[in-house]
């Protein structure tokens, strides 16, 4: 029979591990969402995350916790392109119906974005900028699709360029509609981990006549570190049927244009349609 201690230790170590793995997946939580989320006390939930901020991984704020940017950027790229994959083609469908033949469109690095490009390579005519390598790469052999990649200093873990280059090269620039994402939605605010991830977007924001948001229900009501935009900020919000009704009449009622795509209807369909819910 296993000694009791040991078999606290293991106990304590795994949850750990799994709220180290719940918080960044979010880019931050809540005290008493991590104590309902794990079943345990809230004194239980400081302890670990006393034991997780001492070891770098997780940083204490008044309240939560939130991502460290090295600890959040590590290997993001591998661990983003698997997180709510329905719920992201599924934005992504409802999204690429709103570009129209012969648009100047602009992607961000998120990998809403990239699923996003995905379904656009086969367009008769379109113009793309981005920022973002592995959404570049999509394009590059593709006779109608003119694209334009903005340099700068290149970012292995999000495989994308950032910097002061960057950002001048988007403010000489002009187009229809940008597409981006966020870490994390609080309130009726926006929110990212990365300052040099927000000055590129608000850097492209700045050349948009159009602003869509493409972000998966997964990031609402989470924190991370720095503020990027209000939502009002944006012509369309777009997000999954995963998102709580309560929150979805918040944002309709503060005057949000809130497009809701169908999980449901993408994994039924194979990934051909993606209806939004009708508000």
């Amino acid at each position: 029979m296993m000694p009791q201690a040991t078999f606290e230790t293991r106990s304590a170590s795994a949850r750990r591990q799994n709220i180290l793995d719940y918080v960044r997946d979010r880019g931050g939580a809540q005290i008493d969402e991590l104590a309902g989320r794990f079943v345990t006390s809230r004194m239980t939930i400081h302890r670990d995350l006393q034991v997780l901020s001492e070891r770098g991984v997780l940083r204490r704020v008044h309240g939560g916790v939130t991502t460290p940017p090295k600890a959040f950027s590590e290997g993001s790229i591998s661990q983003r392109s698997h997180r709510a994959m329905e719920a992201k083609q599924a934005i992504a469908a409802v999204a690429a119906a709103l570009v129209e033949e012969g648009e100047i469109i602009a992607l961000d690095d998120s990998t809403t974005s990239r699923v996003l490009a995905e379904r656009l390579t086969d367009s008769a005519s379109l113009t793309v900028v981005t920022n973002s390598m592995g959404t570049a790469n999509l394009f590059t052999s593709k006779p109608n699709v003119n694209l334009l990649l903005l340099g700068g200093r290149y970012n292995m873990d999000f495989d994308a360029f950032f910097g002061t280059l960057c950002e001048q090269a988007a403010a000489s620039l002009r187009v229809n509609t940008l597409f981006l994402s966020v870490a994390a939605i609080r309130g009726m605010t926006a929110y990212h981990q990365e300052q040099d991830i927000i000055k590129a977007k608000q850097a492209l924001m700045n050349i948009s006549d159009r602003k869509i948001l493409l972000v998966d229900s997964t990031k609402f009501g989470v924190i991370t570190l720095n503020r990027f935009s209000d939502l009002t900020e944006f012509d369309v919000v777009i997000t999954d049927s995963g998102l709580e009704k309560d929150l979805e009449d918040t944002l309709r009622n503060a005057g949000i244009n809130l497009k809701i795509a169908e999980i449901s209807t993408v994994r039924a369909s194979g990934l051909s349609t993606s209806p939004e819910r009708n508000p």
